[in-house]
């Protein structure tokens, strides 16, 4: 029987909280593999942290020093997750594998993934490693001269693994029945958990990468959906976050047969939409269907409230979309505490006086107010333009996309001003 051994590693960055994340990308690995009849484990060093409100929470974390390139940063960088020796005394206890496939999500928390590789290769140097994800996807060059796998995987997990593993001289065999990754036993809480109705994204935003990461937009069948909801409640789930970047998309066919099977069938969960929902397709009766399945946690993405840049950016959104949107939730019972709206800083050539006019906009629409840095990334129109302007180098060290790091050394705003502006939304947010 093959053995592989899964590894969700560390983030290295100024500041990380569990949203009620896990790696779905891995994840779907593991289903793959499930099928074969392989022995899977897993090490998910994100794991440990202590639930708050809705089983969020904070990461344990410990300080460690900061990369050469963001030496003179002015934040305290840190480790997030188990501490190293908890790492490595699990893995003695999981080695030897046929392979070890770590995954790394955001580009710039690639220091992670480095840090998980090398200690592998310490205590066991003759295992192939498979590095993937979101990271080794973008910055495919970065990743095969620097992380120290052995193999650095690129794409959509279903099209690159099977010929990937044959090179490697393992035969995966014919997936037949790969099951959902919950019920694999890699995790024993199942308090919360992320939930993918679709992937991919109809719309191309300037700023996102989502067309690049999953070029087709595709829903899954609401029979599937509803029987993972219904899964999960019986696992003893609690909270359920939706990950999707386009949620409320074909609406009739999508999201509201789901809401009305999860309201019929009193399932009792609480619903969050921890990524910006597009408030376009949000009409009445989403709203009072949304409240009445149990949704407590909504973000809506509006990004920009000037209407030109709002074009420019992708046209996913306008104002009057926003109000009537926001309208229609208060209608149906929701309040500022469970409404936010993203609203970012840091576009190419946005200055500060258009994200102040934005935050006052929100704010007299008595919602949450999420001001969401600008991070650069390889393959959007936003990328292209700062490259093109000289904004930033094509051989940019990915740490340095950090929305934190970008916004401070190339967005060009003053560092007072903008932080002037976090304390007053800051400030705003916690009035009832």
């Amino acid at each position: 029987m093959k053995r592989f051994l899964l590894i969700n590693p560390w983030i290295h960055d100024f500041a990380a909280v569990n949203m009620w994340a896990r790696p779905l990308g891995l994840l779907k690995v593991a289903e793959l593999l499930s099928g074969t009849g392989a022995e899977l484990r897993l090490i998910d060093c994100l794991d440990s942290f202590r639930p708050r409100r809705f089983n969020m929470g904070k990461y344990r974390k410990s300080p460690i020093p900061k990369p050469g390139v963001l030496k003179d940063f002015p934040r305290k960088y840190s480790r997030y997750g188990i501490s190293p020796g908890e790492f490595r005394e699990r893995l003695r206890k999981l080695l030897p594998a046929d392979a070890v496939l770590v995954t790394s999500i955001m580009t710039y928390w690639y220091p992670g993934a480095f840090e998980a590789i090398r200690i592998v290769k310490e205590l066991s140097p003759s295992t192939p490693v498979l590095l993937g994800g979101i990271y080794p996807t973008l910055f495919h060059d970065h990743a095969r001269k620097h992380s120290g796998a052995d193999m650095v995987i690129a794409g959509r997990a279903e099209e690159a693994l099977p010929s990937v593993l044959e090179s490697l001289g393992i035969e995966p065999g014919p997936v037949k029945t790969a099951l959902p990754w919950y019920r694999l036993g890699l995790y024993e809480n199942f308090r919360y958990s992320p939930l993918l109705t679709s992937t991919g994204c109809p719309f191309r935003c300037s700023y996102c990468a989502s067309s690049a990461l999953q070029p087709l937009f595709r829903q899954r069948p609401m029979d599937s959906v509803i029987q993972e909801v219904m899964d999960l409640s019986g696992l003893g789930v609690e909270d359920i976050a939706f990950y999707d970047d386009a949620l409320l998309f074909r609406p009739e066919e999508h999201i509201k047969p789901l809401l009305r099977e999860i309201t019929e069938r009193k399932i009792p969960i609480r619903f969050h939409t921890p990524n910006g929902l597009h408030a376009r397709y949000l009409d009445q009766e989403t709203a009072r269907l949304m409240r009445q399945a149990g949704f407590v946690t909504l973000r809506l993405s509006l990004e920009t409230s000037l209407p030109h840049r709002q074009r420019e950016t992708g046209g996913k959104v306008s104002n009057d979309e926003l109000l009537r949107a926001i309208a229609f939730l208060k209608e149906a019972g929701f309040t500022k505490q469970n409404i936010g709206v993203y609203l970012m800083y840091g576009l190419p050539g946005q200055p500060l006086d258009e994200v102040r006019e934005g935050v006052r906009f929100l704010m007299d629409q008595a919602v949450r107010v999420h001001l969401a840095e600008f991070s650069p990334i390889p393959g959007t129109p936003c990328w292209d333009e700062l490259i093109r302007k000289g904004t930033i180098p094509p051989d940019i060290d990915p740490l340095l996309t950090n929305n934190s790091v970008y916004s401070r050394l190339f967005a060009g705003y003053d560092p007072d001003g903008i932080q002037k502006l976090k304390d007053e939304v800051t400030e705003y947010n916690r009035l009832p």
